[in-house]
């Protein structure tokens, strides 16, 4: 396995771009250590799978280079790079056996039947897939096709990374579960440097160790799950993550609290003044609906079994709380905001409240 590191890396699909709107990639320096488990998340177009492509080999890069252990990439092919990757849609050869399909890439860089046979069979159980190990590829389902994919990157012991590029979105709600689960313990258990595109939150957040979450064309922010939950660096990112993601509230800061509207909110902390652009941004998870505190209007309430979600209005903004399966929706409600949950932003990023 191999380090990676993004060297001030853009890219633009056009022959001449001389603006930064013409970037699909704005600027990436980033690195991934050796072993370690990154999802790149973000919405379809912000970048990411142009990203992986860069580093596979699959794109040449407008600007930057790529490094492999400190060695430069950038003019090698894929197979130069030795890299595996996965696609969305499962690559297999219908006419070969589930075992054969583990051992083509094997046997084309010469490894001998017995060190083919072994890897094949550990990477069979890997994927738990050993009692097809004889069947003809054509007959599986889709979940199963996936595997085999999979399975092709896992057999090569040799790789600098393996790459997944959505893998699971043709799979069922449930196996999706299962083969993340199976990636990462495979990922604990063999130590595979990893970096896995998807768009779904949900992926990103059960399968990386840290979620690098991409929006037009630039990275926002980097993080553990816990990090992006907590202390979305950009508003983008706390709204992207989260069911229901944060509220965001147009706020005038005046010290320590913030007007919103006719009403004024406490802050944990201040901030020098700012001409620019001010917002709080508060998780539904930190609302706290009852009696005291400001008025609010309830638009909605929505019954999801563990607890409810409370869709309402605040000097003319929608927002959302999440109340306890059994709390009680008072007939004038009041909302309160949790300091702890409290994220000041300046034009879209976050700020650090002085105490």
């Amino acid at each position: 396995m191999a380090r990676i590191d993004l060297d001030h890396i853009r890219h633009s699909y056009l022959r001449n771009p001389t603006r930064d709107a013409d970037f699909a990639l704005k600027e990436v320096h980033q690195s991934f250590e050796d072993g370690g488990a990154y999802a790149l998340l973000g919405p379809s177009g912000c970048g990411k799978t142009s990203l992986l492509n860069i580093i596979s080999g699959l794109l040449h890069p407008s600007r930057g280079s790529l490094l492999f252990d400190g060695k430069d990439v950038t003019a090698l092919t894929p197979e130069q790079r030795n890299i595996a990757q996965v696609f969305q849609f499962p690559v297999v050869y219908d006419t070969m056996t589930v075992y054969d399909n583990l051992a083509f890439p094997l046997r084309n860089r010469g490894f001998s039947p017995a060190d083919v046979d072994r890897r094949v069979k550990e990477t069979l159980e890997m994927i738990d897939l050993g009692d097809r190990a004889n069947k003809k590829a054509r007959g599986l389902t889709a979940d199963q096709k996936q595997k085999i994919s999979l399975g092709r990157g896992l057999v090569r012991s040799d790789v600098n990374a393996i790459l997944f590029d959505e893998p699971l979105t043709v799979i069922d709600p449930h196996m999706k579960w299962v083969l993340r689960s199976q990636l990462k313990a495979l990922h604990k258990r063999f130590g595979y440097t990893m970096v896995y595109v998807t768009h779904d939150q949900t992926e990103a957040l059960t399968f990386a160790d840290t979620v690098v979450v991409m929006y037009e064309g630039e990275i926002v922010q980097i993080g553990t799950p816990s990090e992006l939950f907590e202390r979305p660096s950009h508003t983008f990112v706390g709204y992207f993550i989260g069911s229901p993601g944060m509220n965001v509230f147009p706020v005038a800061l005046d010290g320590s609290t913030a007007k919103l509207g006719a009403q004024t909110v406490a802050l944990p902390g201040s901030l020098k003044p700012t001409d620019a652009r001010t917002e709080l941004g508060v998780r539904p998870e930190y609302v706290r609906l009852g009696g005291e505190g400001l008025p609010v209007t309830i638009r909605a309430i929505e019954d999801i079994g563990r607890h409810k979600i409370v869709r309402a209005t605040l000097e003319g903004h929608e927002f959302a709380a999440i109340v306890s399966e059994h709390g009680e929706i008072p007939a004038e409600p009041r909302v309160t905001f949790d300091p702890k949950g409290i994220n000041i932003y300046a034009d879209s990023w976050r700020q650090e409240l002085v105490a």
